[in-house]
């Protein structure tokens, strides 16, 4: 059953979604968090990290199930089932799963590794495919990228096409994972990144996709209540792994795919922080250019109290998401 409001096309459908989206998150949150303690699902906290986060030991994890349950739930109930929606869910659902398992491994059954990291990677590859061959073969776009800011020019990608995007999820899944180190961090940034997709799907007349952009918004506002600091919850892989997706999954659909490199410059930024420390580890025979990698743990380790780094990535985050806005003139939005 729909909700009517969609089908009446009224401007107080966004709100509404908004705030449906967050009581849903709350509502199986209430639940799922004392079922989580009950099964000692609690988190296991690196020995070399910062100090100050040995108190998070055995905080419940896995939180990530309440907000895709609860975003599975608006959308099958309050929008059509477009094949828009259905890839976003499949996609979003199908990184969720694969962080399940892999948090599942390691905290239920004790393996401290999880999954590995290939099998991991050709699971995300795989699905990342699978979104752009379906986006291409039941949502009629074509195969190519529009270029912020550049009004008229795009790349056609052809039959690459499904590799890029193969490459595109995976990439955007594990950034926000890395971004997952401090509570609150990934889903606030989360919700703001989505904020352009919505509006992009707005201006591209993409009322059920910008619908869909907004529940993510709002569940990711909801979780919030359990995961700022000090949470009582933490998302894991389950989570963080499917919030990448899920923005992947938007981009796609509303074609503005190289606009999140830019809405998610959070995002970026942690991955990029990785991939320098590795890369000055090893040209420097052991040296380190930060404290520690991703870039939150160096903040704290300089001193900043967790609230401080929170707030002020989410207030990088939010100029990432205004420069964003900007480039949407350019892509034909």
């Amino acid at each position: 059953m729909m909700l009517p409001v969609l089908e009446m096309r009224e401007p107080w459908v966004f709100p509404a979604a908004f705030a449906v989206a967050v009581a849903a998150v709350l509502l199986v949150g209430a639940f799922l968090l004392p079922l989580l303690r009950r099964l000692n699902f609690g988190q296991r906290v690196r020995d070399d990290g910062p100090g100050r986060h040995l108190s998070k030991q055995g905080t419940p994890t896995m939180g990530g199930l309440a907000f895709l349950l609860a975003l599975t739930g608006v959308l099958l109930l309050a929008v059509p089932a477009t094949p828009e929606i259905m890839i976003l869910l499949v996609v979003t659902l199908g990184a969720g799963i694969l962080g399940f398992a892999d948090d599942f491994l390691k905290v239920a059954l004790r393996r401290p590794l999880g999954l590995r990291g290939r099998d991991k990677l050709v699971i995300q590859m795989i699905l990342g495919a699978l979104l752009g061959w379906a986006a291409v073969t039941f949502t009629g776009r074509g195969t190519s990228l529009a270029v912020p800011w550049l009004a008229g020019t795009r790349l056609e990608l052809g039959l690459l096409y499904p590799a890029f995007t193969a490459v595109f999820l995976t990439a955007s899944s594990n950034a926000v994972n890395l971004t997952d180190g401090l509570d609150g961090l990934a889903a606030g940034g989360t919700a703001l990144a989505a904020l352009v997709f919505t509006v992009a799907a707005l201006a591209r007349g993409q009322l059920v996709v910008a619908v869909s952009g907004v529940a993510l918004m709002g569940v990711c506002v909801g979780f919030l209540w359990y995961n700022f600091h000090p949470a009582r919850v933490f998302m894991g892989d389950t989570g963080s792994l499917a919030l990448g997706a899920a923005l992947a999954g938007l981009a796609v659909v509303t074609e503005t795919e190289l606009l999140l490199v830019i809405a998610g410059g959070l995002f970026v930024v942690e991955t990029l922080s990785v991939v320098v420390q590795v890369m000055y580890f090893r040209f420097t025979g052991g040296r380190r250019l930060l404290r520690m990698s991703p870039l939150h743990h160096h903040f704290e380790l300089i001193g900043w109290s967790e609230v401080t780094v929170v707030l002020t990535m989410w207030i990088f985050q939010v100029l990432c998401v205004l420069a964003a806005l900007t480039g949407l003139r350019g892509m034909g939005v």
